[in-house]
């Protein structure tokens, strides 16, 4: 996977991001979702959060992003997701990988958080991320919410 590049969002990155979101919708996302994620995008540059994009032969493949609470104790992950095409090929690990290495490179952060569905909970509890609490149908419906959490000490 060398061919695989990490780097910042730019803003002329949001159609391929809304591309991503589209191909996941409605197995990982709710389509009413969509506008949500649309409107995070427009808001990067103003709130500062660090958001990756991992991109293959110059093409985004995947996107996801950190956002840090004001006293720097806490990040969660956000709005990651791979093109459903690219499923199964190490992206999400990457992905995710980048996105700790973030968190790690903010010194304070002692642990994160996510919301994820049912579809993605096994993926991250792989990595070290525990449950903490199940909303069934949190996301819509059949999409239940998994709220997580990593002590970043302990991974």
């Amino acid at each position: 996977m060398t061919d695989i590049l990490s780097r910042r969002y730019r803003p002329g990155d949001r159609t391929a991001c809304l591309a991503i979101f589209d191909s996941n919708t409605p197995l990982f996302f709710a389509p009413e979702e969509r506008a949500e994620f649309g409107r995070f995008l427009e808001t990067l540059e103003r709130a500062g959060w660090p958001y990756l994009v991992l991109t293959r032969a110059g093409r985004v493949v995947a996107c996801g992003g950190l956002i840090v609470e004001a006293d720097l104790s806490r990040g969660s992950f956000t709005w990651g997701m791979v093109d459903r095409a690219h499923h199964g090929q190490g992206l999400g690990t990457r992905l995710t990988q980048a996105r700790l290495a973030l968190a790690r490179e903010l010194r304070g952060i002692a642990e994160l958080v996510l919301a994820t569905s049912q579809r993605s909970r096994g993926f991250y509890e792989g990595i070290g991320f525990t449950a903490r609490c199940l909303t069934p149908d949190g996301f819509g419906p059949g999409l239940d919410r998994w709220d997580m959490i990593l002590r970043l000490d302990e991974a």
